[in-house]
Parts: C-alpha cells; sequence; structure tokens
C-alpha cells in the first residue's frame, strides 16, 4: 500500500494539471478542498503548504492558472492551446465531413473534446447538422491514404504512389479504371466536402484530381517523384478546375448581373479580373476555367443572370447542353 501511496504521490504534478484542465476554465473554477478532494480519489494527499508550491510549480512550467481570492480561495485554467471557438469551428468541420464514417467522426470529436474542461467538451461533442449533407458509404482506409499520400510528399526525396481508382455502377457497386495507377503526388486539397489528391498523371502526362475516398491500396513505391514545374500554382489551378474536374483550361469571358458579384469572388478569387458595365447593372469576367458540366453548372444556377460570352466554342458548348436539357425536360 504505501509502494503504491508512494507511486501516486509522484505523479500528483501530472494528476493536478489534468485536474485544472478537465475541470476548470475561464469560466469555472475549483476551490482548494475542492481539488484536493479530486486528488484524493487518487490516493494522493496534498497539504496547503504543498498544494501552494505545486500550483506554484505548474504556473512556471506555463500553465495560466489563476488564483481568484475570497472568503474561499479559488483556482481555475485560464488559457489553453485552442480557444473554445477554435475547438467548435474544428468540430463542425469534422462532424460535417462526408469522408468520416460516424465512428471515425466519433473518435476524432473524442480526441477534440480532451482539449477542453469536461463541461466544454459538451459542446464539441454535439452533433452537427450541416444543411443538405448526405453521410456517404465512407470508405474507411481515407485517413489512412491521406497520412501515406502525406508522407510521400514530404519525403526527401519525394516518391511516387501507386493506387487503385473506383467510381460506382447504377448496382452500387465498386468499377474500377485500371489494374493501377502511378503518379507523382503534389498536393492534398478539400473542394466541395471532399479531399482531392492533386498529381501528375504518368500515364497522361498531365495533371490530375482524384477523390481520395474513391482510392484504394494507396502504396509509396521507390521511384522518385517528378520534379515539380515551377511554374505551377496550385491556387490558381484550383480556382480554374470547378469541382476539381480535370481538363484543359481555356479564357472565359461572362457577363453577369451586379448581384453576383459576390458568387464570382467565392468562385474565382478576389484576383479574378472584373470591369463593371457602365450602366452600374452588370460586370464582366474575364476568368481562366476547364469548362465542363461543372462550370456550365455553375452558371446555370443563376438562372440568365450569367452568360457565357466568349469564346464562341465554349459558349455555343454551353447552349447546346441547355438544348439538351430542355429536349430532356420535353421528353419527361
Amino acid at each position: 500500500m504505501a509502494e503504491k501511496d508512494t507511486s501516486a504521490q509522484r505523479l500528483k504534478l501530472l494528476y493536478l494539471r489534468d485536474i485544472f484542465q478537465k475541470f476548470t476554465s475561464e469560466t469555472e473554477a475549483l476551490t482548494r478542498n475542492q481539488i484536493t478532494d479530486i486528488l484524493s480519489d487518487y490516493g494522493i494527499t496534498e497539504g496547503r503548504k504543498a498544494f501552494s508550491e505545486d500550483v506554484e510549480a505548474l504556473q512556471k512550467y506555463g500553465m495560466d492558472i489563476r488564483m481568484t481570492m475570497g472568503r474561499t480561495a479559488s483556482y481555475q485554467l485560464m488559457t489553453r492551446d485552442f480557444e473554445l471557438a477554435e475547438l467548435k469551428l474544428l468540430a463542425d468541420a469534422v462532424s460535417s465531413a462526408k469522408l468520416l464514417s460516424e465512428s471515425q467522426s466519433a473518435a476524432l470529436l473524442k480526441k477534440l473534446s480532451t482539449l477542453c474542461s469536461d463541461k466544454e467538451a459538451a459542446q464539441i461533442k454535439r452533433t452537427v447538422y450541416v444543411s443538405g449533407r448526405v453521410r456517404q458509404n465512407s470508405n474507411k482506409a481515407v485517413l489512412y491514404n491521406v497520412d501515406t499520400i502525406q508522407r510521400a510528399i514530404s519525403s526527401a526525396p519525394k516518391k511516387k504512389i501507386s493506387f487503385r481508382y473506383f467510381e460506382y455502377d447504377m448496382r452500387k457497386n465498386k468499377k474500377y479504371r485500371d489494374e493501377a495507377r502511378v503518379c507523382t503526388p503534389y498536393a492534398l486539397v478539400w473542394d466541395n466536402d471532399h479531399y482531392y489528391l492533386v498529381a501528375w498523371n504518368d500515364h497522361r502526362g498531365t495533371y490530375s484530381n482524384f477523390r481520395v475516398d474513391r482510392m484504394e491500396k494507396v502504396e509509396i513505391i521507390d521511384e522518385p517523384a517528378r520534379r515539380a514545374d515551377p511554374h505551377f500554382d496550385l491556387e490558381d489551378y484550383i480556382l480554374t478546375h470547378v469541382s476539381m474536374f480535370s481538363g484543359e483550361e481555356s479564357d472565359v469571358v461572362l457577363r453577369c448581373d451586379k448581384s453576383l458579384v459576390n458568387a464570382v469572388l467565392d468562385r474565382f478569387g478576389m484576383g479574378v479580373r472584373i470591369v463593371p458595365a457602365n450602366d452600374g447593372e452588370s460586370f464582366t469576367v474575364y476568368a481562366p476555367v476547364v469548362a465542363k458540366e461543372p462550370f456550365f453548372g455553375w452558371v446555370f444556377q443563376f438562372g440568365g443572370k450569367a452568360e457565357i460570352i466568349e469564346p464562341e466554342s465554349i459558349r455555343s458548348e454551353y447552349l447546346a447542353m441547355l438544348d439538351k436539357v430542355r429536349a430532356g425536360a420535353g421528353e419527361a
């Protein structure tokens, strides 16, 4: 018993640190008696002088512990590595991530909740509802995929990866495109609720985007990565690839109603060229895009308030798509 007590006493500072982290915050305080009662549950006795010395030691270690004098002195941890608002933001992102399974989300939220007090943790663990969110049949290996890709990107020298890539057919069965793909990973991008790998595709000889949750058997291979293109700008690449669709970029001119300024800036960034019309009711946008269905869908959603002006080939392709939509609606 004495040996057990001695061992517990050696861990006293660690237990005391945990108590401040779990049971106090800038809005929650404990008295010395409350703290020593919790310590006694661990088999630790703490006198008044020893308690003051231990608190001082934790303060010197860097913990922002405040003592408030009154009829009974109280103690609380005032600052942490993360503010509660920051943890809520991270928790919301985890809860709304469609690529994570329910169990993966719960596990991550539990880890985040250890970074605040127990009372605050209840706010972290709450279920976040995101309008229109559909929890997908997640590839549970996605976190391991992300880790493998990051190691390939950060390794010295950088390495290529191989993987199997799949899509779903109408029976919801996986349909693999090739036996295996080999590429040089450049970056992981979060876009439209999905994780994408931006990589140099050896087979196509160009950049390609891959949904990380549709990658399987991701492995680092002992093959030097392709040297990065010094002119490749990831931010510009993301802005021009609507919904991360791969393809050839084209310079497109749009005429938009003045009400769409914020939508245009959200899509193309603050660096996009905008020229207001003389009447102040519309503006012209000059932007490089990959002119595929996702871009056409983005234009269409504004109900005629956005119009493709140039180039004529892309304008014609868009109008042809609208004709197909009309024909399909007529047939229905």
